[in-house]
């Protein structure tokens, strides 16, 4: 990706700022791991451009508020499917 970690901080925080995007879809994206997407936008991002550092952390704030909702969706759908694979009574 980027040599220069300071170069990839700023590229982590456009990515999520502008896609509104969670740590994991950024380290996917990135192909990093979530602990160095942290370490970037959490502890260099600031120092480099502090704006920006913040519009990330805001996005992050969100997420993390909302990352409950994204959790039940995902049961939702895991067990929806479980049950269209099912046969039902009709079927026998």
């Amino acid at each position: 990706m980027h040599s220069q970690p300071e170069e990839r901080a700023v590229a982590l925080g456009n990515y999520i700022a502008e896609h509104r995007a969670t740590v994991r879809a950024a380290a996917a994206q990135f192909g990093i791991s979530k602990s160095t997407v942290h370490k970037d936008v959490s502890e260099r991002l600031p120092h480099i451009r502090p704006q920006l550092a913040a519009e990330v952390q805001a996005v992050l704030a969100r997420n993390k508020e909302e990352r409950h909702i994204r959790g039940g969706m995902a049961t939702r759908r895991k067990y929806a499917a479980i049950a269209r694979m099912r046969p039902t009574h009709s079927d026998k």
